[in-house]
């Protein structure tokens, strides 16, 4: 059954702010900087005698945030420049189709009715959606990567007012009426082209936000580059940031990656050491990590010397080809042949949002389609 956001939207008010996060210091690019490194007030003002119509990493300085002026600490003046950056969703798509595991247009009509009134806004939204044949290049190194998914059928109108209709080309086309540029690129995974993506954006002087459920993306994390994540059970869309992910691990998202290469990844089908080592869990593979900085550190220096206890120094010399074979599985590629288009980066027109929702669930046949609506009018 449909989830009625209506009573979501009673139960937690205004949404909590959804649309406007907490704001994170800005990195200079893609190559994230150590957490420690900030550059400070005078830094920054050094590089013009007069900051007014100036730049200063690509961020236009307006005379109200006259830097020579600017009074507290760093964190300050870098709250200052990151409000100055403009911001570009990414949306992933074919999470949010799903009910749990099972495909749904109706999930669909949910999260992105929440996304467009209570998240993006008229920030340009880019949504991305797996090419055919995405998989086969991480299955072809394990075959059980994400085997379990359940693909989208052809669909048929309740109401008889559709023909039959892939699923997907109904869910592009109300994007695309939304004002939102679908890609879909084949052979390419659509984690693969948002992160290729991101890099590029980000070397433009924007930040971004990435829409998705995927713990995938958590090695994305920095500065400047930031989750919103649907949450079922609460029915609204949260943001993850760089103060989450510290809070959470204790330690930088660049060691998002090595640590699940050695935890797994079940939603995807990706065995963890725990499978075959019952006792190396997380507390084990965050003290390591945190140790030696990276998988490649520790499994090389595991094979010279003693790095922990006897039952952890034999998982690691002996299943060392397992975890490079999740590294290569769980890491985002860079390099899908795509380019961020500049009309992709304009301000949305939302205007017709509500009216396109309608029709979208209109043609699901869908009779609560009042209550939904209720969120994009």
């Amino acid at each position: 059954m449909m989830l009625d956001v209506l009573e979501a939207r009673m139960a937690m008010g205004m949404c909590m702010g959804v649309h406007n996060p907490t704001t994170l210091r800005s990195a200079p690019s893609f190559r994230r900087t150590k957490l420690r490194a900030k550059p400070t007030a005078a830094l920054i003002a050094s590089s013009s005698s007069r900051t007014e119509g100036r730049t200063v990493g690509g961020l236009l300085l307006q005379p109200k945030h006259d830097l020579n002026e600017v009074k507290g600490d760093d964190a300050t003046v870098n709250n200052i420049i990151i409000k100055k950056k403009k911001r570009v969703f990414f949306l992933d798509v074919n999470p949010i189709c799903y009910d749990g595991s099972t495909p749904s247009l109706h999930s669909f009509a949910h999260w992105i009715s929440l996304f467009f009134c209570e998240v993006s806004l008229t920030d340009p939204v880019i949504a991305v959606i797996d090419g055919e044949g995405a998989h086969e290049y991480r299955k072809q190194m394990l075959p059980s990567y994400k085997a379990h998914r359940r693909k989208f059928s052809p669909w048929v109108s309740e109401s008889a007012k559709a023909p039959i209709r892939r699923s997907y080309q109904l869910i592009s086309d109300t994007l695309t009426k939304c004002n939102v540029p679908v890609v879909k690129i084949p052979g390419e995974e659509a984690d693969d082209v948002v992160a290729t993506l991101v890099e590029q954006v980000l070397e433009m002087g924007y930040r971004v936000a990435i829409a998705s459920p995927d713990k995938d993306f958590k090695q994305l994390i920095c500065q400047d580059v930031q989750l919103v994540m649907p949450l079922p059970d609460l029915k609204r869309w949260s943001f993850y940031t760089l103060n989450h992910y510290i809070a959470q691990y204790k330690c930088d998202p660049l060691s998002d990656l090595s640590l699940r290469c050695i935890l797994g990844d079940e939603a995807d089908g990706v065995p963890g050491i725990q499978h075959l080592v019952p006792g190396f869990g997380m507390k084990t593979a965050l003290k390591l990590i945190k140790k030696h900085g990276s998988l490649e550190n520790l499994l090389n220096a595991a094979a010279v010397r003693t790095v922990g206890k006897p039952y952890v120094q034999d998982a690691l010399t002996k299943h060392a080809s397992h975890f490079r074979r999740n590294y290569h599985v769980l890491s985002l590629r860079r390099d899908v042949n795509i380019r961020i288009q500049e009309e992709w980066l304009h301000k949305r027109h939302t205007q017709n949002d509500s009216e396109i929702i309608s029709s979208f669930l209109d043609l699901l046949g869908e009779t609560r389609s009042s209550k939904m609506l209720k969120r994009v009018q």
